[in-house]
């Protein structure tokens, strides 16, 4: 289909401008193997409020937040219910909220789930910025629906999240604080399904013109933090001033978008976007407002700018670190992948990549930078609880691999 569009607003030296393009193709239908129905379903709105039980005060008043339910069970326990956004769902069961207490006491919570198992091991902050592992003495954790954690409470609000809290509004002022290097521009492709922005970088030196394409995409799943830190890290050593990321920045031109299901994130929800849908299934028909505009906006600039997309890394979280790849060949990068995993293995010393191949089977991100584009997939897993400091190791040795790979690619 021909269509008149106008692509992104873009940021740079602190000023928007709009780029006019005319005559692109929308992004292409793809019938996979095991299709997903991603039309919209209906959610569970979280309703926000702040319970107040005797001097224990709790809150969900708060981007990021998840809370349904606030109860007292006896004199020393409270009963913490989360729910769900809808099901069925994957069991990532995502809680964030703020508790504090008039007159210092040490409490129970019980956390009720009923529609998952306890994943997420508890992360405190007294400020929401800084984050810390809770106490492993403090919390009593079954394989069953709930959990128990041993709170010392004082008047002073403590954070209490299954991750760290990264907002919409944190990863928009990331972005403009990269974009402050002239190598960066800042722009916006769209709004989510409840209008919040659906950020983007483009990350390259000079013209962009007839320059191969790499595509980077995170948080489609708003619990995963870990995965987030990883491109965090990633475009860390893209943006280095050093000499083999100058030059791979002035031989590629790279499109990043950090926050793929805004709606997800600031709503706390487990998995999906408002529409109610895993976004990370929605790419084959893009029946979610998200998928469908940072897929046409992709298709639009490449074609636009005659660039050949050959690498797609979508960063998300799960139990362990593991990097799920296409058994089909490329023809673009042959051997990429495992030159690629072979290099990040050398660099970190007693490590050893995990990677799941698999064939395209559903329409997931991977499979469709290879459907699409005809280039490389990864979907880069980080664990739940990997350490941060060796996810920021990863994520920079990732960027450094990828760049000594392809630098010199003709």
């Amino acid at each position: 289909m021909l269509i008149r569009v106008s692509l992104t607003l873009w940021v740079l030296c602190g000023t928007l401008a709009t780029f006019p393009m005319i005559y692109a193709q929308q992004a292409l239908p793809y019938d996979y193997p095991r299709p997903v129905d991603t039309r919209t379903k209906q959610i569970q709105k979280q309703e926000k409020k702040t319970w107040a039980l005797g001097a224990i005060q709790v809150t969900n008043q708060f981007d990021g937040a998840r809370l349904n339910g606030f109860s007292q069970k006896n004199d020393s326990t409270y009963i913490v219910q989360i729910v769900p956004e809808n099901k069925p769902i994957n069991s990532s069961p995502w809680y964030a909220f703020k508790i504090w207490s008039a007159i210092p006491q040490t409490v129970w919570l019980e956390f009720q789930y009923k529609e998952a198992k306890h994943r997420y091991f508890p992360k405190v902050s007294m400020d929401g910025h800084f984050w810390e592992l809770l106490d492993s003495s403090r919390i009593i954790q079954n394989d069953t629906v709930q959990a128990l954690l041993h709170l010392t409470l004082t008047p002073d609000t403590l954070w209490v999240a299954a991750q760290e809290i990264v907002t919409s509004a944190q990863v928009h002022a990331w972005c403009r604080q990269l974009a402050l290097s002239p190598d960066v521009k800042y722009g916006v492709v769209g709004k989510s399904m409840l209008g919040r922005e659906i950020p983007m970088l483009e990350i390259s030196q000079d013209s962009v013109a007839d320059k191969e394409a790499i595509l980077l995409l995170s948080r489609q799943h708003p619990p995963e933090v870990t995965g987030f830190m990883a491109l965090q890290a990633f475009l860390d050593a893209l943006l280095a001033p050093t000499p083999l990321a100058t030059a791979f920045r002035k031989k590629y031109r790279i499109l990043v978008f950090p926050l793929m299901n805004p709606d997800g994130v600031d709503l706390g929800h487990w998995r999906h976007n408002a529409g109610g849908v895993d976004l990370n299934r929605d790419w084959a028909y893009y029946n979610q407002p998200e998928t469908r505009q940072v897929a046409n906006f992709v298709v639009q600039a490449v074609k636009k700018d005659h660039n050949q997309v050959i690498l797609g890394l979508d960063f998300h979280s799960t139990w362990q670190d593991v990097y799920y790849t296409c058994q089909e060949v490329n023809p673009q990068i042959p051997g990429f992948k495992d030159y690629w995993l072979q290099g990040i293995a050398a660099s970190i010393p007693g490590y050893t990549p995990r990677e799941e191949p698999s064939e395209i089977a559903q329409p997931v991100s991977k499979s469709w930078f290879l459907t699409q584009f005809g280039a490389e997939g990864v979907t880069f897993e980080i664990g739940d609880d990997t350490p941060r400091d060796f996810i920021a190791k990863k994520g920079h040795t990732a960027a450094i691999e990828m760049m000594q790979l392809l630098v010199l690619r003709r």
